[in-house]
């Protein structure tokens, strides 16, 4: 059943990741022709978004990948502990 739960959350990860980088682009598009934006801070702030978006999905992923290098750990030293 913790797999399963595993397994959803990083599917869900990556979607929020992809439906935010598309939010970030389309923001950036958004404010490059609005009246009150510009070209630069449309780039802003597909710079900005992007950043935002590599580190929280980095710390994201890091959390998993402990999870996963804590499992596999946990596994090979009770492979062990049974020799």
């Amino acid at each position: 059943m913790r797999d399963f739960f595993i397994l959803w959350m990083e599917r869900i990860i990556n979607v929020v990741i992809v439906i935010g980088a598309v939010s970030v682009f389309i923001g950036g598009l958004v404010v490059m022709f609005s009246a009150q934006g510009g070209f630069f801070q449309g780039l802003l702030a597909w710079v900005f978004g992007s950043i935002y978006l590599i580190v929280l999905g980095g710390m994201i992923y890091l959390g998993l990948g402990i999870y996963n290098n804590t499992k596999r750990t946990a596994e090979a030293v009770e492979r062990l502990s049974q020799r």
